[in-house]
């Protein structure tokens, strides 16, 4: 290990990726790995420091560098960090922490993560509350919940966003509500959107009705 830290600073400039130490047995392997890993993390390159310790299996490091991107605010990369050193406590820890911030994109990945789905209808209708219609419909679609899909384009018509209340019903598989956005649309002239939720709804004699008389 002394002759090796004589070779460090090359070896980090080599790259992680490019250093063979599969002439080693096991045991020294994981020693020079997490020599590197520490190496790289003393110098703030986290991200190759993440890559050693992987191969070395070093959990309690990856949980540190986590914790270390959360300091700065990098809550995705702290969770792929906790993930990887499969530590639950700490990724629903760091989600809690990301919902009550509103940080909703790292609280859903966080919770999808743990298949937590009473902490996703949370992130979900916060996401609703604020208007984050494309968060709430990638939450309650990954939950099946498609009554709340039904409310997340209820709230987006009624809020004027026709686009994310089409995708909404679309994704709940809803053809009444569909139709009944096809005639919202129609009545305000939007004759393609109209159109469109028609065919999303199966309505033939709407869809014939559009073509006949205002797209001709």
């Amino acid at each position: 290990m002394n002759d090796f830290t004589k070779i460090l600073p090359n070896l980090l400039e080599k790259g992680i990726d490019n250093i063979n130490l599969s002439m080693f047995d096991s045991e020294t392997k994981t020693r020079l790995l997490n020599t590197i890993g520490n190496e790289y993390a003393r110098k703030g390159k986290l991200t190759e420091a993440v890559k050693a310790f992987i191969l070395a299996g070093n959990r309690e490091k990856l949980v540190m560098i986590g914790k270390d991107y959360e300091k700065v605010g990098l809550f995705e990369k702290a969770i792929d960090c906790f993930r990887l050193a499969l530590n639950d406590e700490e990724i629903k820890r760091i989600g809690k922490k990301c919902l009550d911030e509103g940080k909703l994109s790292e609280a859903i990945k966080a919770f999808r993560i743990l298949n937590d789905n009473e902490k996703l209808m949370q992130v979900g209708e916060e996401c609703m509350r604020r208007e984050k219609w494309d968060h709430a419909m990638e939450v309650f679609s990954a939950i099946n919940n498609l009554n709340k899909l039904v409310e997340v384009g209820d709230k987006a018509l009624t809020a004027r966003q026709i686009g994310y209340a089409a995708k909404a019903y679309e994704m709940s598989g809803n053809k009444e509500k569909l139709s009944k956005l096809g005639d919202v649309c129609l009545k305000e002239n939007l004759i393609a959107t109209a159109l469109k939720a028609y065919q999303l709804a199966g309505n033939n004699m709407m869809i014939e009705f559009v073509r006949e008389n205002f797209m001709r």
